[in-house]
């Protein structure tokens, strides 16, 4: 920028100092909302300049300038340091949707023009006001939804930033990014309007990242910097999102990482039903106001839902802090979708997978002839599956078109993996090519000095343009550089000439210090390995900030295959101990140097660093003919071993071919179920008792058998039964709907023999009797997760008894225990009554209820356990008279009153899974709904083998389920005056807070510290209004149809894994619901406060919900519904006060600071 801009005020021109001066100065405040200022302004179809037009906030530049300048000028006067052109959607490509793409041009100058004349009237030497341009990102997604070109784009953005520096804007704005395709396509518009116009503006980017923690394209903040550090903004940073929070991380992240300044512009978190947004003013001041004390911050201000009101709270607040000073990083970094910084040596080598060049594999050429292009994109996978960091690529078959070939491969490998793109070619329009279609910084291989600077001349401008690291390979124009010194010599050239005289960054050189092969006999190669080695640690000590890379696989050229490998690894090992950083490797086929005996080290080392005839020939002969091992994924076993193993591992490779075999080998189909399958589930069985499985392998074990069974039954006889244990009956019982713990019963009994049948849930004493008398099972199960459906079990087996049903009964559930299934349930009914804390206990008691003999010692056991209850034992008896008298409980009752934003009914019906997924307890769901033990958070860090294949399940489920739209989350909340008198809690209306419309009377602990929820609420007698917030939450609309789907498909895991994210994800949205409630209670949680926080509720006040142990009564239920009708969200009450569907929760919310749990049985 030049060093000032003249600014015209009155008739005298004044010189305004250039933004980059005013950023070291102090925190710059930008305007907020346009669309919501437009929205207030209640314009009509006439404003827009006529119907067709109406919702073209573009096209009010020239139907009602007025209308824009007023805006300018109101947020101006709140404060606003930068006011952005009413330019958002002002390219071509968005205005062609009202046949207005002609005046894109007119509209962006025009617009220029309006802001820069309310900044001009205000702007003065001590406070200077700037207009940015703002360039949203389109409606197109060059990554994700297409619909255009790289180059259509590029023209687009280049008009439009035209039409804005000829309107005179200060900087331009590249806003609301979600895709680095589109980023880099404004970049190169706006370097085209640069050269042409000769002004060159600063620029800022702002991307935007989605609630599952990246941009729509897929990047995360860091990957998102690293693509456009090339662009030398002056600064980085995001705006809109769904409110500060969610941008805490990532802002926190960039301002570790960016030597620019940071601007952030957040929305006033989520509307509502009625489109009020969260944050007030003063609640997003407060939370950016903790982004300035953290030292994040540079440009703020604010996005969809803002006002001059919040620009003018933020201004006000952002004056007690110092800016955020930058940063320099020398290191070295690339990206694809995922960043790649190098700022760990020990991170060496970095393994840069070579499979995916026509050149080097012939099935990979193959693939690409064949036009097989997502086949050939597999091969890239597996290279990452193996541990590449970074792909290869390289496509320049002589006998094909490499740029075609470029361009239809990039979009579907960068589809596929995360990782950094190698891209390897000597043609640069088609490294252009493939640049287009790279979101990340790549790195491009290679130039030379082979025929002096051309190369050079011809690529550097590539990297400048689309940003990218380079390979130098060390030849010039005397040939390759073949000995340590020479090799050295090229670099040093190479580097003077790129750095300084072509502006590259040291960081981004990584030179080739070429790798002859040994094995060829040629004379002139001889030592040749050895001064790649010195070669390596030449550049390294002489060019420190730059990075070295190498082929590795050139070394062994023309030796036996097996040699090869182990050659390969052992010059690895040597380039890696020298300070080899990128080491080009076939990921798949690499030997562990560790795993290589001394003798085969011994003879590698002869031939690459003593190169005779003599040590070539040793080599060739000892790998002569020599076999690679090939490693069996299914060890060497028997048929009835394999069958077993399968079921054993839950895996389905190789299950049917061997299935074939058995029906060949086995007298009938069933003699396979029953013997070698069924043996697999026992040992499933008895390594889950073990805890060397867990439920989620339980289950996939189970889909295993589904599969194996379905496979065999078009082979049965007629009246085989592959279910031949004996049928079960299962039942939820009356008034509870929870069935995930049925169900899983459901699956793991039907999967080892037994015939189940599934009532459902809700199924009353009457209608299981009639099932029971019909069907005549050998056991029934029973379930119930509430306190209620544990009393509701003994009234159930009371009935059966009077029915004259004796047959054997299993009980679980969260609310049962052993005590009292041996001592309520089981003294009323005839039969035996066995309680099954998970499902594989039930598995085994239903097994030994099905063996002669076993049974006879159950019902002995249950005899002993009766007779010993029936000796009377000297109870202390809870005295009546010390409830009368009056206890002092010991919360404070000084507290002040915090007073809630509104008292309105808040609906949220639209919300989605992606703003929840963060505040979803994995804990919770992978470790106690999935089996896996111990502390999920380490174990994935550790890379632990369960937890990583558990929560890909997981993260599969979350991704279907947003495709699908199976979790629907709804959500309502309202705040009401309140106060307490004694036990009781008076509810008033929130209009009328005199008049009383529902009385809750809560229990009282009987031992100290004597607590009652109505303590947290101040008293009638204080003469003081409290207030207490009711909540509903619901992600279940239609979960069970979708898991019966899931269960009936064979998919069991997924089924059972489903219904556990409903309900955590129901948690989950209450955890976010109750925060929202704290921000507009005026009590926002600090910006330090950690998810594991929430979980652990370590917030101030608390939410109780009905039937826990502060308020057990289910009953309150009523009261709650009758208060803020959660019926709205699609949320019944059952008869027995259970909500309906099952993945929903319910709280009522106080805001006293000690506010705790507490149980009042206790």
């Amino acid at each position: 920028m030049p060093d000032s801009v003249q600014v015209k005020l009155g008739g005298t021109t004044m010189l305004k100092a250039p933004l980059s001066e005013q950023l070291q100065k102090r925190i710059l405040v930008m305007d907020g909302a346009m669309g919501t200022m437009l929205q207030e302004e209640n314009l009509t179809a006439d404003d827009f300049g006529g119907e067709q037009y109406e919702g073209c906030n573009e096209y009010l530049n020239i139907t009602a300038p007025e209308v824009i300048a007023k805006i300018h000028r109101e947020y101006l006067e709140a404060g606003a340091d930068i006011i952005e052109t009413n330019t958002f959607g002002a390219t071509s490509i968005v205005l062609d949707e009202y046949n207005l793409g002609f005046k894109a041009y007119e509209l962006n100058k025009i617009a220029g023009q309006i802001a820069k004349k309310e900044a001009e009237k205000i702007s003065t030497t001590e406070w200077p006001r700037y207009v940015a341009g703002s360039m949203g990102p389109t409606t197109k997604t060059l990554s994700v939804t297409g619909g255009t070109t790289f180059e259509a784009l590029t023209l687009s953005y280049e008009e439009q930033a035209i039409g804005l520096i000829d309107g005179g804007v200060d900087l331009l704005l590249l806003e609301t990014s979600q895709d680095m395709l589109n980023v880099k396509a404004g970049f190169v518009g706006i370097q085209n309007a640069f050269a042409k116009t000769g002004k060159v503006l600063p620029l800022i980017v702002s991307g935007t990242i989605e609630p599952m923690g990246t941009t729509l394209a897929g990047q995360s903040i860091e990957s998102f910097y690293i693509s456009l550090e090339h662009m030398k903004p002056v600064a980085v940073g995001l705006n809109c999102a769904t409110g500060p929070e969610f941008m805490q991380d990532h802002i926190r992240s960039l301002a570790n990482l960016a030597s620019t300044a940071i601007i952030c512009y957040p929305n006033a978190g989520l509307p509502d039903e009625e489109g009020h947004y969260h944050e007030t003013p003063e609640t997003l001041a407060k939370k950016l106001a903790d982004f300035a004390a953290h030292g994040w911050l540079n440009i703020v201000g604010g996005c969809c839902g803002t006002t001059p009101n919040h620009i003018r709270a933020i201004s006000e607040e952002m004056k007690k802090f110092s800016p955020r000073t930058a940063q320099t990083s020398d290191f070295h970094m690339v990206s694809g979708i995922e960043p790649f910084v190098y700022d760990d040596p020990t991170l060496r080598p970095i393994m840069v997978g070579e499979r995916t060049n026509v050149i080097g594999s012939r099935k990979f050429k193959r693939l690409i002839n064949e036009g097989k292009i997502e086949e050939a994109a597999e091969v890239a996978r597996a290279q990452v599956k193996g541990g590449a960091h970074v792909i290869d690529i390289c496509l320049a078959d002589p006998d094909r078109d490499e740029l075609s070939d470029m361009e239809n491969f990039i979009p579907e490998v960068v589809k596929k993996i995360k990782v950094p793109l190698v891209i390897d070619s000597t043609d640069e329009k088609v490294l252009e090519k493939a640049l287009k279609y790279s979101q990340g910084k790549a790195i491009i291989n290679s130039i030379n000095l082979e025929d002096g600077e051309e190369r050079f001349e011809a690529v550097v401008p590539l990297i400048h343009r689309y940003g990218a690291a380079v390979v130098v390979g060390t030849i010039d124009e005397k040939g390759m550089g073949v000995t340590a010194e020479s090799k050295l010599a090229i670099a040093k050239r190479s580097y003077d000439i790129l750095v300084n005289k072509y502006g590259l960054k040291p960081q981004d050189l990584i030179f080739d210090p070429l790798v002859f092969p040994v094995g060829t006999g040629d004379e002139q190669y001889i030592g040749s390995a050895k001064a790649t080695v010195e070669g390596i640690k030449l550049i390294k000590e002489h060019l420190p900030k730059t990075q070295t890379i190498l082929g590795i696989s050139n070394v062994s050229f023309g030796l036996p295959p097996v040699g090869r490998e182990v050659l390969n690894s052992v010059f690895l090992y040597h380039c890696t101990l020298a300070g080899l950083d990128y080491a080009i490797v076939n990921t798949e086929k690499l030997e562990r140097f560790a795993s290589i005996s001394k003798e085969e080290v011994a003879l590698a080392e002869a031939l690459l660093f003593n190169t005779t005839d003599e040590t070539l020939a040793t080599f060739t002969e000892f790998y002569r003919g020599k076999k690679k091992e090939s490693k069996s994924t299914v060890p060497n076993m028997s048929l009835e071993e394999r069958l077993s193993y399968y079921v054993i591992e839950g895996t389905k490779e190789g299950l049917l071919p061997d299935l074939a075999l058995a029906l060949e080998h086995y007298p009938a189909p069933l003699d396979i179920i029953n013997g070698p399958l069924m043996e697999g589930m026992k040992e499933v069985g008895r390594l889950f008792n073990d805890n060397q499985l867990i439920v989620a392998e339980v289950l996939q074990s189970a889909e295993v058998m589904k599969a194996s069974v379905s496979y065999l039954e078009p082979y049965m006889e007629k009246g085989d039964v592959s279910s031949s244990k004996g049928k079960v009956i299962l039942a939820t019982v009356k008034g509870d709907v929870h069935d995930i713990g049925k169900n899983l019963v459901d699956i793991i009994l039907s999967n080892n023999g037994y015939d189940v049948r599934d009532l459902g849930i809700k199924v009353s004493p009457t209608d299981l009797v009639q099932a029971i008398q019909k069907e005549k099972p050998d056991i029934v199960g029973l379930s119930g997760l509430l306190v209620k459906s544990a009393q509701q079990m003994v009234l159930t087996a009371q009935d059966m008894k009077e029915a004259g049903i004796s047959t054997p009964i299993l009980v679980g559930g969260a609310a049962l225990s052993r005590k009292f299934t041996d001592t309520k349930i089981a003294k009323e009914y005839e039969g035996l009554v066995l309680y099954a804390k998970d499902a594989m206990t039930g598995l085994s008691l239903a097994n030994q209820l099905q063996t002669p003999g076993e049974l006879e010692k159950l019902i002995a056991e249950k005899n002993e356990k009766l007779a010993a209850i029936e000796v009377p034992r000297d109870l202390p008896i809870r005295s009546a008279v010390s409830t009368a008298v009056k206890v002092r409980p010991s919360v404070s009752t000084e507290v002040p009153v915090y007073t809630p934003m509104d008292t309105k009914k808040h609906i949220l019906k639209t919300y989605s899974l992606s703003h929840i997924e963060p505040y979803i307890n994995m804990q919770m769901l992978i470790g106690h709904h999935l089996g896996v033990k111990g502390k999920i958070a380490n174990l994935l860090a550790e890379k632990n083998e369960k937890a990583v294949k558990v929560k890909e399940v997981v993260d599969g489920l979350l991704s279907d389920a947003k495709k699908g739209n199976w979790i629907l989350p709804a959500a309502v909340y309202q705040f009401f005056p309140a106060q307490s008198d004694g036990n009781k809690i008076f509810i008033y209306h929130p209009e009328e807070p005199n008049t009383i419309i529902e009385t809750f009377d809560f229990p009282r602990q009987e031992s100290a510290p004597h607590l009652c929820l109505a303590d947290f609420v101040k008293s009638v007698d204080s003469g003081e209004k409290d207030y207490v917030g009711f909540f509903t939450v619901t992600a279940g609309r239609g979960i069970r149809e979708k898991a019966d789907q899931l269960k009936a498909d064979g998919r069991f895991l997924e089924s059972h894994a489903l219904q556990a994210l409903a309900l955590e994800t129901a948690e989950g949205f209450a955890e976010l619901i109750h925060r929202q409630m704290r921000d507009r209670w005026g009590f926002p949680d600090p910006l330090t406060f950690t998810m594991q926080d929430r979980f652990t509720a370590k917030y101030q006040g608390q939410r109780f919900s009905f039937g826990y142990p502060a308020c057990p009564d289910l009953e309150d239920q009523k009261k709650l519904f009758g208060l803020i009708q959660p019926e709205e969200i699609g949320i019944e009450l059952t008869e027995g006060c259970m909500m309906e569907p099952e993945a929903s929760v319910s709280a009522m919310v106080f805001a006293h600071p000690e506010a705790r749990y507490f149980n009042v049985l206790r």
